[in-house]
């Protein structure tokens, strides 16, 4: 094993082949188990009013947004921790890693590379940055616009509701859309800085996307490392920020889960991480993680589909969904330079959000 990956800390892909993890079982899931609250919206062809299937005996109860939207509306969730990943980005235009077919992970062969994970691989990048460079052309931010999705969030910090976003992706939409940085935890990184994979040199983040936008590797003028964005690999250390975790989820009362496989660890075991009595609500395509056993402890909710639809019915069930249709309309129409520079700054993004669309 490599030294990277033995690092604590570093992030490990569950489903990847070079990776075997043994997991001991999940806190909280051997207590306090009982009904799982199950919602289902479904695509077309599909059955309406089928629900994923519950523990013999056990009733569905009423709807899963209709129960957090009600503990929400009686003040009951002030401390909201978000966990979302490339599930909420889809309908901005970014495809998610793991969807058969369209996902980014099946549609890599052009980068003869010897398995998908290997892209994001550390000692593979360290043998052979090219496929990655090559990559990164394509996901380097500023082609894509946050939607429905990312202005709920960001209207969760406007309400005083939000405590943390963690995410896991790197396009930096959550940012874009205004959502503060202390309000934000990029666990895997983002292309917003740069250094050399080897000494950890700082790299001028624009001078570098210069160079792997031209073809050429950018490269450390300390040691002749690779230089590369500060995107967390796999087998690398997380950054400090995500430590945070330890702070935020003891204090939060309520977790929504949005967009994710929950494979990547450790940022997957984060959900087991709050109060047994804390309600977990999973808005996704798939049931993931410990939402797939049965029974699940009480709290616990599912919502699959669409994730803009499942957003925008919770958003209208707290009466939300016209003032995140203005939110949207008054950021995303502001020129370039405010807009890029407005997603550093909290204060005034919510005053003109405020007097401009909320009186």
């Amino acid at each position: 094993m490599s030294k990277a990956r033995a690092r604590r800390g570093a992030v490990v892909d569950r489903s990847s082949p070079d990776v075997q993890l043994s997991r001991a079982p999940e806190p909280g899931l051997l207590e306090n188990l009982s009904l799982m609250s199950v919602s289902e919206q479904h695509n077309k062809g599909n059955r309406k009013g089928k629900c994923a299937p519950l523990a013999p005996g056990n009733s569905v109860p009423r709807g899963a947004l209709e129960n957090i939207g009600r503990l929400m509306k009686l003040g009951r969730a002030k401390n909201i921790v978000v966990i979302v990943g490339a599930g909420i980005s889809t309908a901005s235009g970014i495809p998610d890693f793991r969807t058969p077919g369209t996902g980014l992970y099946a549609n890599l062969a052009k980068y003869d590379i010897p398995y998908p994970e290997a892209i994001f691989n550390i000692d593979y990048f360290s043998d052979n940055p090219q496929p990655f460079f090559s990559l990164a052309k394509e996901l380097y931010p500023g082609n894509h616009r946050p939607n429905y999705v990312h202005y709920f969030i960001r209207m969760l910090h406007e309400k005083g509701l939000l405590l943390r976003l963690y995410t896991q992706n790197i396009d930096g939409l959550e940012k874009l859309c205004g959502i503060p940085a202390e309000k934000l935890v990029e666990a895997h990184g983002s292309f917003a800085t740069a250094a050399c994979h080897l000494c950890y040199t700082p790299y001028p983040a624009e001078e570098a996307k210069q160079e792997i936008m031209m073809g050429r590797v950018p490269i450390c003028s300390f040691c002749a490392g690779a230089v590369k964005p500060n995107v967390v690999f796999f087998g690398e250390d997380l950054p400090q920020e995500y430590f945070q975790h330890t702070e935020d989820f003891p204090k939060a009362d309520l977790l929504m889960i949005m967009g994710t496989s929950l494979k990547i660890e450790p940022f997957a075991s984060l959900i087991n991480t709050v109060k047994s009595s804390v309600p977990r609500l999973l808005l996704n395509r798939d049931v993931v993680g410990p939402f797939e056993r049965r029974p699940l402890r009480r709290g616990d909710h599912v919502v699959l589909g669409d994730l803009s639809d499942s957003v925008q019915k919770l958003a209208e069930m707290l009466g939300w969904h016209t003032e995140i249709q203005d939110l949207m309309n008054h950021h995303e129409n502001q020129p370039t330079q405010h807009t890029e520079a407005s997603s550093n700054s909290s204060g005034e993004i919510s005053d003109s959000f405020e007097s401009d669309c909320m009186q």
